[in-house]
């Protein structure tokens, strides 16, 4: 049925969650592929501060490229873990302003069949302040998203 999954990763163990359904998908579905992505969002340098600029441009792209590193050592460890026969496993690291943007752009582009994300099940003003990239991957993927609620939440509607 799913012959291609991507799995969205932010480096959290609550998005791990996802891990055991992909893990009967994976075996159960007969899929060819799993994609593994964490966004690295810009770092934005504030302009100035009162006493000067805040930081250089050369610490600036040394942040970005620290924060890019540990995205990459940590898809690497998750994917080292996982292991299907007859399943091809890669990862990705994507840089963008926008992670369920580049979520969704990189799924089609890709011909993915299945997203597969956690929730991290935010409600009132958190929800509000933070937003849900799950939410906004949901409405913006021109595939089928399983989206799979975080351990530990309380069912229902927030008000």
């Amino acid at each position: 049925m799913y012959q291609r999954i991507l799995v969205p990763l932010d480096g959290s163990a609550l998005a791990e969650c996802v891990l055991p359904h992909l893990d009967t998908l994976a075996k159960g579905c007969a899929v060819k592929e799993v994609d593994f992505v964490r966004v690295v969002e810009p770092f934005y340098v504030p302009l100035v501060s009162e006493g000067g600029p805040v930081f250089s441009d050369k610490e600036a792209q040394q942040i970005e490229a620290r924060n890019r590193a540990e995205a990459e050592k940590y898809l690497k460890n998750v994917v080292s873990k996982i292991k299907y026969d007859g399943v091809k496993t890669q990862w990705q690291v994507l840089q963008a302003g926008r992670p369920a943007d580049a979520i969704a752009d990189y799924a089609t582009k890709n011909g993915a069949d299945l997203i597969l994300i956690a929730t991290h099940g935010r409600s009132g003003i958190s929800r509000w302040m933070w937003g849900s990239v799950a939410d906004q991957v949901l409405r913006s993927a021109c595939m089928p998203v399983m989206l799979v609620r975080a351990p530990g939440r309380v069912p229902g509607i927030a008000k």
